[in-house]
């Protein structure tokens, strides 16, 4: 049990160092992006909160992956081959059921599970805050 905790946590000090890194870039990209001279202020929203977003995603897909390797290094992956899947159904709570790690493993899926909630939640944080932040040098938003 005590690996299962070291390395979930390994794992999941790493995605957090991750995310942490691309917010950072992220804030510091809409600091420096000249958005108050804008013509087409509500395109220009749209673009950010894409770019956000698509950005925001393949730093999930890369967490996903991340999880997947240590499956894979540390034999705790199902017999399926399936890795990526497996990773994925753990880190957004989906749960399917249809794959299994080693038995003596499973305490992963629900610490990637947690690190997903988590993950996620921030990232939802992070568009909103893009997007008041964005709108606000746009002008579209009410004082």
């Amino acid at each position: 049990m005590m690996a299962n905790i070291a390395v979930g946590l390994l794992v999941s000090m790493i995605n957090v160092g991750l995310h942490a890194l691309v917010s950072v870039a992220l804030v510091h990209w809409l600091d420096r992006l000249g958005l108050g001279h804008r013509r087409h202020r509500r395109l220009t929203l749209a673009v950010v909160m894409g770019a956000t977003g698509g950005l925001l995603t393949l730093t999930h897909m890369a967490e996903v992956a991340l999880w997947a390797l240590v499956y894979v290094l540390i034999g705790a992956a199902p017999a399926s081959g399936n890795d990526f899947y497996f990773a994925f159904v753990n880190y957004t709570t989906l749960g399917y059921g249809d794959l299994l790690p080693d038995e003596g493993w499973r305490l992963l899926g629900p610490m990637a599970a947690a690190n997903g909630v988590l993950l996620f939640g921030w990232s939802t944080a992070l568009i909103f805050g893009a997007l008041q932040r964005a709108a606000r040098r746009l002008g579209l938003e009410k004082a």
